[in-house]
């Protein structure tokens, strides 16, 4: 068992969710991003999403472009992002997932991607213009070198790509809740309880919901149906603007997931 799934299953034994909150290495520069991620650690992360910069995130809503384009034009690439991770690690315990895309994966080389990132104690990666069915060259190194490989379902998933995610995906599953890009609204969560009631059927991995989660309450509505909470966009917005309430935010987001409030 990797340690992300030692995570949801200590947390699934007291009856908890996960709170995952997402940061752009680079942002507000590479030199402070340990600062944030100690930041988010202290604030209650039981896992860290860390994004890597990219010049074309399909993915990705304005907040969090904007975001990789300040980083890239400050030079950060993912080979820096590894070296800091690797002396940042002295402090910081909590699992760390990267998130990017395929193509500085694939330009880095992808055994020794894998290899520098389990040296710099990279639990997980997700690479969401890597679909399941074209991944297996990547999955079979990641499986050598025990690096969780992290798939995402959407509302628009046929039952082929859950079965096939829910096969391939360690570590947990990655829910979009919302058709379209990050930061966008959050909806109703009927649809969204439905569909993880499909995922569920195929197993019983957990299920982790992103896209849209914003507020406190938001988090908490989330966390009623699902195994953990992705909070991105507004993140990286507040610290983009100094926001200096930030570690409040957080805490709040940490107790609306344990119903605290």
């Amino acid at each position: 068992m990797g340690r992300i799934s030692e995570v949801f299953s200590v947390l699934r034994e007291t009856g908890r969710r996960a709170f995952i909150p997402y940061t752009m290495a680079g942002e507000p520069s590479l030199e402070e991003t340990p600062e944030i991620l100690r930041l988010l650690q202290d604030s209650g992360a039981d896992l860290i999403e860390l994004g890597v910069p990219f010049t074309d995130p399909l993915a990705d809503g304005p907040v969090i472009q904007a975001a990789s384009e300040r980083a890239l034009r400050r030079g950060v690439t993912l080979r820096k992002i590894l070296r800091m991770l690797r002396k940042a690690r002295r402090t910081i315990e909590v699992p760390i997932v990267l998130m990017t895309y395929y193509n500085p994966v694939f330009k880095y080389g992808v055994e020794r991607f894998v290899e520098d990132a389990k040296e710099a104690r990279v639990e997980g990666v997700i690479i969401p213009d890597l679909p399941p069915d074209e991944a297996e060259g990547f999955i079979d190194v990641s499986r050598r070198f025990h690096l969780d490989t992290i798939f995402l379902l959407a509302p628009t998933s046929t039952e082929d790509r859950i079965a096939l995610v829910a096969e391939r995906s360690t570590g947990f599953i990655y829910y979009v809740s919302i058709t379209g890009i990050t930061g966008a609204r959050l909806k109703g969560l009927r649809h969204t309880e439905r569909m993880i009631k499909r995922i569920k059927g195929y197993t019983d991995k957990p299920v982790a919901v992103g896209f849209g989660v914003k507020r406190p309450q938001e988090a908490r509505d989330v966390s009623r149906i699902a195994d953990g909470v992705i909070v991105g966009s507004e993140i990286v917005r507040r610290l983009y603007e100094g926001d200096s309430g930030l570690k409040e935010y957080l805490i709040s987001l940490r107790k609306a997931i344990d119903g605290m409030v």
